[in-house]
């Protein structure tokens, strides 16, 4: 049983392998349940609705709010990934998101405009994990774009772990769990750059999560050789890599990872998918793969 819905600018499908002794009722359940999961981190950590429970929260500044799981955790996680980096993974990246164009919400088309310091690192968020309380330092905007998607992944393949097989699929970042209807591993193709229809590469996966990060899906409208993945240093996007895939055992690991080696570039990029004990697939402009971990 396949479905598929719109969430989080991206069409989400959830395909489910069905034994004999499985009713159509009790799949549809669980995958309304999975579906939920992408609705409620939406409406959590959106950075393009000023009602999302994010954007509510960047409103108070210097005081401690408290949020609920489906924001904290994400951003505990983006917040870890930062410190990793040392600041090249910044949820703190918002604003100039907004700069450059990255601001319309993708159902209203209405544009967000907020109000920022001029200068924010992540180190400007801090969180209390006893209180789950969020506190702002200076007026900034965060985004967890690269690591929401994959949150909402992993909460909607625990709604579907009874199963012996299924894939969580949103737009391309997914989790391939258990076996397809022919009890083998998941065939899961990595798109070409160039050729939006064309699968450049595949691999085989079971209970594993991978990620696509790449700079020609989402281009700014308002600066000239921009992507949607900045490097809040150099304000500018990476160029050593078109494209990283990382495969982890969760999706907001493969998430986070993919956009991080894609804004560290070549070598500091290939280097934390080998020290975390991670697999990926990176794409050279020159269309050449580079593969890591021994994928």
């Amino acid at each position: 049983m396949k479905r598929t819905k719109l969430y989080m600018d991206t069409a989400v499908s959830i395909e489910v392998v069905t034994g004999k002794s499985t009713s159509e009722a009790t799949v549809a359940q669980k995958m309304n349940q999975a579906f939920e999961a992408f609705q409620k981190v939406e409406q959590a950590c959106s950075r393009f609705s000023p009602d999302s429970e994010l954007m509510r929260a960047c409103q108070q500044v210097g005081i401690p709010v408290a949020v609920s799981p489906f924001l904290f955790e994400p951003l505990k996680f983006a917040l870890g990934m930062a410190e990793c980096t040392d600041g090249i993974f910044d949820p703190t990246i918002g604003k100039r998101m907004e700069d450059y164009g990255f601001n319309r919400h993708y159902l209203t088309g209405e544009a967000m405009y907020s109000p920022s310091t001029a200068s924010v690192t992540y180190r400007d968020i801090v969180l209390d994990e006893q209180e789950r309380t969020l506190c702002l330092l200076k007026p900034l905007v965060i985004d967890l774009g690269a690591v929401a998607k994959g949150f909402a992944i992993d909460l909607a393949v625990h709604e579907l772990a009874e199963f012996g097989g299924f894939v969580v699929n949103a737009g391309g970042d997914l989790f391939a769990g258990g076996m397809n209807d022919s009890g083998e591993a998941w065939e899961i193709g990595i798109q070409h750059p160039e050729r939006k229809e064309e699968v450049i590469s595949t691999v085989l996966l079971s209970n594993e999560a991978i990620c696509t990060s790449g700079g020609y899906e989402r281009k700014s409208a308002t600066v000239a050789d921009i992507h949607h993945l900045i490097d809040p240093k150099t304000q500018t996007s990476p160029k050593d890599w078109v494209s990283s895939s990382v495969i982890a055992p969760f999706a907001m690991m493969a998430d986070t990872f993919a956009t991080s080696s894609f804004l560290l570039g070549a070598v500091e990029g290939r280097g934390i998918v080998e020290q975390a004990g991670l697999q990926a697939i990176f794409i050279t402009s020159d269309l050449q793969l580079v593969r890591v971990g021994g994928i």
